[in-house]
C-alpha cells in the first residue's frame, strides 16, 4: 500500500515512516511542507495520505488544506489528518465533500501503533478513523443545535459514535457487552431515524458518519 507522508517535525517523521515500513506500507514520499504535500500528492496519487494538520509556510492548517486541494482533484483521494489539539473546525472541512476515505486523529494515537495502523486501512480502504475525541466533541455540537442525531436514543448515539471511529459491528458489540444482533438492529435504526438510502452496508456506515457528522 502506498503512502504520502507529510509531518514537518524531523524525528516524527521518520519515526512514522520506519513504523508505516515495517508494517509493509511504502512510503512513496515524506514531505514537511504544504507546498509540498499537494505536488507530491498529486504526482504519485497514493493508496492513502497522513497529513499533519499544521504544516510549514502558515503552521496554521497549511496541511489540512493541500490535503483537501489534493482531494478536489483527485477525488476520493483518502486522507488521515492528524493533529495535536481537537479543533471542530478542521474535522468538519474534512468530512464536508460527505465521501469516505477519511480520518482524524490526534498523535497521541501514534504511540498506540497497530490502532494507528489500523486507522490507515481503514481510511485507506474507504472506511472512516475519528478519534473518539473528535467524535464526542463534533456530537456534542450536533445535539445542542437539536439537529438529526437529536433524535437517536442515547445506545443509538453510542453506536454511531463507535461507527465513526470505524469500528465493525463485532468491535462494537465487544465494546458495549451485547450481541452482534443488537449491534446491527440499532445500525438498521440509526439509518432508518437518519432517512440514508438502501445501498451497500459499508457505504450506509459512512454516510451515517459524514452526512451527520459533517
Amino acid at each position: 500500500m502506498r503512502v504520502v507522508l507529510a509531518e514537518d517535525l524531523f524525528l516524527l517523521r521518520d519515526g512514522l515512516v520506519r513504523l508505516l515500513e515495517s508494517y509493509d506500507f511504502e512510503v512513496v514520499a515524506a514531505v514537511d511542507n504544504g507546498p509540498g504535500l499537494l505536488k507530491a500528492l498529486l504526482d504519485h496519487e497514493p493508496d492513502v495520505a497522513v497529513v499533519d494538520v499544521r504544516l510549514p509556510p502558515t503552521f496554521t492548517d497549511e496541511g489540512l488544506q493541500a490535503a483537501l486541494a489534493a482531494r478536489r482533484q483527485v477525488p476520493g483521494l483518502p486522507v488521515l489528518v492528524l493533529s495535536q489539539y481537537v479543533e471542530q473546525l478542521y474535522a468538519r472541512e474534512l468530512l464536508a465533500d460527505g465521501s469516505g476515505g477519511i480520518g482524524y486523529l490526534l498523535k497521541d494515537r501514534v504511540f498506540d501503533p497497530d490502532g494507528f495502523v489500523d486507522a490507515v486501512r481503514r481510511v485507506a480502504a474507504g472506511g472512516t478513523a475519528m478519534d473518539p475525541d473528535v467524535v464526542a466533541k463534533l456530537f456534542a455540537t450536533e445535539n445542542r443545535r437539536g439537529g438529526p442525531l437529536s433524535g437517536l436514543t442515547p445506545r443509538e448515539l453510542e453506536v454511531l459514535s463507535l461507527m465513526a471511529e470505524g469500528r465493525s459491528n463485532a468491535a462494537i458489540a465487544r465494546q458495549l457487552v451485547v450481541t452482534e444482533r443488537a449491534v446491527i438492529k440499532h445500525t438498521s435504526n440509526i439509518f432508518a431515524k437518519l432517512g440514508l438510502p438502501v445501498s451497500g452496508a459499508d457505504n450506509r456506515r459512512v454516510l451515517a458518519v459524514l452526512a451527520y457528522l459533517g
